[in-house]
C-alpha cells in the first residue's frame, strides 16, 4: 500500500454482522471545480500517480482539466487504496439500486470503474478504514477487523476514530479520537495513547516512519519516527475535509482537501493549491 488515506466522517454509522454481494455499472462525468461539497478521501494511485477524490457523488480522477468521475454515482464515505487500481470503500448507494443500503465493504480492482460488495452489505457504513498489513480495520460505530474481507471480529478503542491510518507494513495503526491520538502495535486489537502528540483531527502515514496530522485549529504536525514523537511544522491549513500522505520519486507529498481547494505540499511546511 503506497498511501494511507485519512477520511472525514459525515453520515451516521450502522453496525451488525453479515454479508451480501452485488455488482455495479460505470458512468463518466466531467466537472470544472471540486466535484462535491463533501470530499471524503484523497490520495494517489500508486500505479500511475493519478490523483483520486472519493466524494458524496462518487470517485473522481483529478487531472489537468479538473475532476472526472469514474464509476457509479455512489457516496464513498470510507476509502482506502490497497494497490494500483485496487481500492476498498464503504458508504451509500445513492440511486444505484443494485447496491445495498448501506453498502458495507466494497472493492474495486479496475480503478473505481466497477465495485463489488464483499461483506456487511445492508449492515455497515464504514466512515473510515485502513489496510494494516493483511488486516483491514474499519469503523461503523464499532471497531472491526478482517483478514479475508468477509468475516469480521471486533475490538475496543477508547473514543470514536475520526480517522484511521496504518503505516504500509501494518506495524503501527493510528486513530484520531476526542481522547487524543491513539496507536496500535497489533493491527487494531489493543490501543494506547501516543504520549505528547498534539490533538489531531486527521492523520496519515506516508511510509513506516513518516506521518502527518492536522490539529483541530488547522496546524500541521509531522512525525519522522513512526508516530512516536511529533513537531509542528509551522504550516496552517483551512478546515480539511480529507488528507493523505504518500512517498513519491521526489519525496513526500501531503495532500489536503479543503472546502475550496486541493492543497499539496512536498515538505509539510508550504502548501499550494493544485485545483485552480
Amino acid at each position: 500500500m503506497a498511501s494511507s488515506l485519512a477520511l472525514l466522517a459525515g453520515c451516521s454509522a450502522k453496525a451488525s454482522d453479515d454479508a451480501d454481494a452485488a455488482p455495479t455499472v460505470s458512468v463518466g462525468v466531467a466537472s470544472a471545480a471540486l466535484p462535491s461539497a463533501h470530499v471524503h478521501g484523497v490520495g494517489r494511485d500508486p500505479g500511475d500517480g493519478t490523483l483520486l477524490l472519493a466524494t458524496h457523488e462518487g470517485l473522481f480522477q483529478y487531472g489537468a482539466d479538473g475532476p472526472i468521475r469514474v464509476g457509479p454515482t455512489i457516496d464513498l464515505m470510507g476509502f482506502a487504496i490497497a494497490g494500483a487500481g485496487h481500492y476498498y470503500a464503504s458508504g451509500h448507494p445513492n440511486a444505484v439500486r443494485e447496491l445495498p443500503q448501506p453498502m458495507g465493504l466494497i472493492e474495486s480492482t479496475d480503478s473505481g470503474r466497477t465495485w463489488t460488495v464483499l461483506s456487511r452489505g445492508g449492515l455497515s457504513d464504514f466512515h473510515t478504514l485502513t489496510q494494516a498489513g493483511d488486516i483491514l480495520i474499519a469503523f461503523d460505530g464499532q471497531l472491526r477487523r478482517t483478514r479475508d474481507h468477509r468475516t469480521w471480529s471486533t475490538a475496543d478503542l477508547l473514543g470514536e476514530p475520526r480517522t484511521l491510518s496504518s503505516d504500509p507494513e501494518g506495524k503501527t495503526v493510528l486513530a484520531t479520537t476526542e481522547e487524543g491520538l491513539m496507536a496500535s502495535k497489533d493491527r487494531g486489537v489493543t490501543w494506547a495513547p501516543v504520549t505528547g502528540a498534539p490533538r489531531l483531527q486527521q492523520v496519515a502515514f506516508g511510509d513506516t516512519r513518516t506521518a502527518v496530522g492536522i490539529t483541530l485549529d488547522g496546524a500541521v504536525a509531522m512525525s519522522t519516527d513512526g508516530a512516536k514523537t511529533w513537531r509542528l511544522t509551522g504550516a496552517r491549513v483551512p478546515p480539511p475535509q480529507a488528507m493523505s500522505v504518500s512517498m513519491t520519486t521526489s519525496g513526500i507529498e501531503v495532500l489536503v482537501v479543503t472546502e475550496k481547494d486541493v492543497l499539496s505540499s512536498r515538505d509539510g511546511t508550504k502548501f499550494t493549491a493544485i485545483s485552480e
